[in-house]
């Protein structure tokens, strides 16, 4: 994972939640929906589900919210059916981009997916033309003024706890495991005192694609068009540009 790190990346868009709190609400509802609808609505027996409740409170997301997602997903309210999809495709400067998202309409969100891509220089792709670039791992990460432990001692308690690998960037632990030991070293961790700014289950980039000025602020846009589409839950991509570009994204 060296060379990759998303901490800059989730404190921007921490700092602008408020201005964008309905659509977070909405991607919330979807991602504890389906995590309901495919392993049941007992968030003790849950794991998916558990996460994505989580996510959700840590966000300011209101319980009824919740309860009325799980509800939906388990018969309990009648609702929309979502459909999880991942989209795939090159980018401005031929970077690889995975969107994935939940939609109820997927003719509408491939149309609204590959005009955001044709309008930046990038063209939508086959299933499996970028993925493989990509893995899958648990991320965690702990904010450094919010934990009295050091570097040395965050490490051993993560390598302890069954995780992959640890980077230690401004201000910042970042902490990847497997999707399937994600949910022990949290609870291990945890355990032990520590907070997590962000945990999720994501897709690592294995090597990164430089773009220069023109290419990066086109990915820019890329990104922002996907990011403002109400189906979208994420956007992977494995862009490297300058300081000034990457604080963009």
């Amino acid at each position: 994972m060296a060379g990759h790190s998303k901490w800059k990346n989730i404190q921007r868009r921490k700092n602008a939640q408020d201005a964008k709190r309905g659509k977070i609400f909405m991607k919330h509802a979807k991602d504890i929906y389906i995590a309901a609808k495919q392993g049941g609505g007992d968030i003790d027996m849950n794991a998916s589900l558990r996460l994505a409740v989580e996510k959700a409170k840590a966000d300011n997301m209101p319980n009824d919210n919740i309860d009325r997602a799980i509800k939906k997903a388990t018969g309990g309210l009648d609702g929309a059916n979502y459909e999880e999809l991942t989209y795939e495709g090159y980018g401005p400067g031929g970077t690889a981009v995975m969107v994935e998202v939940l939609t109820d309409n997927k003719n509408r969100t491939a149309s609204e997916v590959r005009h955001a891509f044709s309008k930046s220089g990038g063209n939508l792709g086959e299933n499996g033309c970028v993925s493989f670039m990509f893995d899958r791992k648990g991320y965690l990460v702990i904010d450094q003024a919010e934990t009295e432990a050091d570097e040395d001692t965050v490490m051993l308690e993560a390598i302890e706890a069954g995780a992959e690998e640890m980077e230690t960037v401004e201000g910042a632990y970042e902490i990847y495991t497997s999707p399937e030991d994600f949910q022990m070293v949290k609870d291990a961790l945890e355990a032990s005192g520590f907070q997590f700014v962000t945990a999720e289950i994501t897709m690592v980039p294995q090597t990164l694609s430089t773009v220069d000025e023109a290419a990066g602020n086109q990915m820019i846009r890329l990104v922002n068009m996907l990011e403002e589409m109400e189906d979208v839950q994420d956007v992977y991509h494995n862009m490297e540009a300058d300081d000034e570009i990457m604080a963009q994204l």
